[in-house]
């Protein structure tokens, strides 16, 4: 649907691992269907996947972008 939008451009695809999976599992997961996306979507080159606990796994399985905030500027604050 976002390739076929007027004034959308498909740049890839954005994911973290779900909670209770292995971060390399999950992002092996995900490169598998980077690639078949990209068969379709030769563009859609962009891989936003990990955070700063499980960084290291996302680049191995090819993450071109990472949240890394709690590195950078700590743990949020609770509320209440």
């Amino acid at each position: 649907a976002v390739a076929g939008a007027d004034g959308l451009r498909l740049a890839g695809l954005m994911a973290v691992a779900p909670l209770g999976w292995e971060p390399d599992r999950a992002f092996a997961r995900l490169a598998e269907v980077a690639t078949r996306l990209r068969g379709d979507h030769p563009g859609a080159t962009g891989l936003s996947a990990g955070m700063s606990g499980d960084l290291e796994s996302a680049v191995a399985h090819g993450a071109t972008h990472v949240r890394v905030g709690s590195a950078l500027l700590g743990m949020r604050p609770t509320l209440g």
